[in-house]
């Protein structure tokens, strides 16, 4: 069996695994981040990919990488400004100097929507959307049977959908839609310290954070509508933190995706809640390394 060793870079944490060509996960580890500079996570990364490989005793034939940003398939740049601020970097080229194997870098979204596609909730769907929705908003697209990167790698890019007419400075920032929608939307509404505090409070029965979970709910069912009427997926797959209160979130978009997204195409998709989990990043990263060889 082949194998990869997948990465899940984010913002806070570092998840990789050896991966086979079945989808099954061995010699797994999850660590904090290593933060300030591309240097020092170019060599935390190469220190867990040696480290796991050294474990499982398998041999690899490549690195499956995510990133929380773009990555230039070209050149083999990252922008992740979360992670080294907004200047393009050579993630490929310094990993490769360092771990002497290829590397495959794509972005999260991309592995995301990869993962669930190959062994998730869109298992056999040639065509679906995985929507992130977490302290930011991406999209994941396949589109007939392909990965869609756009013209320079940033397709996806859908937190930045105009759902407002007023220009509000914030969306200069992160975009109308994540600014609206996202976690840190959720919980600025009713002054709560996270998206979690504001999902408990609405639990609990608050009327505030109720009608916030509301406001978020309604803005995510227009971008997911718009995406349903551009991309007429066979399936929307929600993911992200803040998914993991989907039995708020589920019903109330899947009504606004039927009221408002194309008619025809919004009795056609399916909106379904990730399978996978925080696995998805992980298995989307090691099928993009594997390639045609992945067989599960």
């Amino acid at each position: 069996m082949a194998s990869v060793v997948a990465v899940d870079l984010g913002g806070t944490k570092l998840s990789a695994a050896v991966v086979d060509d079945t989808g099954a996960v061995s010699c797994r580890t999850k660590v904090p981040a290593a933060t300030g500079n591309m240097r020092a996570s170019v060599e935390q990364i190469a220190q867990v990919v040696e480290q796991v490989v050294r474990i499982s005793q398998k041999e690899v034939r490549g690195v499956g990488l995510i990133v929380p940003g773009i990555s230039f398939a070209v050149t083999g740049e990252a922008w992740a400004p979360n992670l080294w601020g907004h200047a393009n970097v050579p993630l490929r080229a310094e990993l490769e100097q360092m771990l002497d194997i290829p590397i495959t870098i794509e972005s999260d979204r991309a592995g995301y929507v990869t993962g669930e596609s190959w062994l998730g909730v869109a298992r056999g769907c040639n065509d679906v959307v995985f929507v992130a929705v977490g302290t930011g908003i991406g999209a994941g697209i396949i589109s007939g049977g392909r990965l869609i990167r756009g013209a320079h790698d940033i397709s996806g890019a859908v937190g930045w959908f105009a759902l407002n007419p007023e220009r509000r400075d914030i969306y200069r920032e992160v975009g109308c839609w994540e600014a609206e929608a996202a976690g840190p939307a959720l919980a600025r509404r009713i002054g709560a310290r996270s998206a979690e505090e504001a999902v408990a409070k609405a639990r609990a029965g608050d009327g505030a954070a109720k009608k916030a979970v509301e406001d978020a709910a309604l803005y995510l069912g227009m971008g997911i509508a718009n995406i349903v009427s551009i991309l007429n997926p066979e399936m929307i797959v929600l993911g992200g933190g803040l998914m993991q209160a989907a039995d708020l979130f589920l019903d109330p978009i899947r009504r606004s995706v039927a009221q408002r997204a194309q008619p025809v195409a919004a009795k056609q998709v399916r909106i379904e809640v990730t399978e996978l989990g925080e696995d998805a990043g992980l298995l989307g990263a090691a099928r993009l390394a594997l390639g045609d060889s992945a067989t599960g």
